[in-house]
C-alpha cells in the first residue's frame, strides 16, 4: 500500500478516511485495531481501542477513543457525517493478544476482553465482522486501505496477511 496518502491512527485514537487514503497503527499487543468501511461510500475507520469499557476510567477528561464502549459510536459519527450509512458498514480487527502470562484473573485478560467488548458493540449495531487475526501472544501493526477496504496485518513472528 504505498504512494497512497497514510493516516496514522496512534494509541487509545481513531480517525477515518476517504479517497483510498490508508488508515496505519502500531503497537497492537492487548489493543484491538478495529477498523469499519462502507464499501459504497469508500469511507473507513479506524480505532486503536486499548480498554473494553468506560466503566473504569479514571482520568478527569475522558479519552473516548481509549474505550470500546466510546470509541464505536464515536467513530461510527465520524463516519456517517462524511457519507458513511450504517446498514453498509462492515468490521474488520487485529490484535487482542494476550501478551503475558498470567493466573486465572479475568481483570488482567484485557487482550480478550477488548475483543468480545468490540463484538458486543458491533452486534449491538449490527454490523458484521468480516475478518479478525486476534487473541494469540504477539503484537501486529495494521494498515486498512480505504478503497479497497483491505486489512494489512503484519507481525513479526507471522509476517504479512491480508483480511
Amino acid at each position: 500500500m504505498t504512494g497512497q496518502t497514510l493516516v496514522k491512527v496512534g494509541m487509545a485514537d481513531l480517525n477515518i478516511a476517504m479517497e483510498g487514503a490508508v488508515l496505519k497503527t502500531t503497537g497492537l499487543g492487548s489493543c484491538v485495531g478495529l477498523t469499519l468501511f462502507d464499501p459504497q461510500s469508500k469511507v473507513a475507520g479506524m480505532a486503536h481501542v486499548m480498554l473494553p469499557s468506560s466503566e473504569i476510567a479514571r482520568e478527569s477528561q475522558l479519552n473516548i477513543a481509549k474505550y470500546a464502549d466510546t470509541a464505536i459510536p464515536e467513530l461510527l459519527g465520524r463516519m456517517e457525517a462524511v457519507g458513511a450509512r450504517l446498514g453498509r458498514i462492515e468490521a474488520k480487527m487485529a490484535g487482542g493478544a494476550q501478551m503475558f502470562a498470567l493466573g486465572g484473573s479475568d481483570t488482567l485478560r484485557i487482550g480478550p476482553r477488548n475483543v468480545e467488548s468490540c463484538k458486543v458493540i458491533l452486534q449491538h449495531y449490527r454490523i458484521p465482522i468480516l475478518g479478525m487475526d486476534t487473541g494469540g501472544n504477539y503484537g501486529r501493526t495494521v494498515e486498512f486501505d480505504s478503497y479497497k477496504g483491505i486489512l494489512l496485518i503484519r507481525s513479526v513472528q507471522h509476517g504479512v496477511k491480508e483480511i
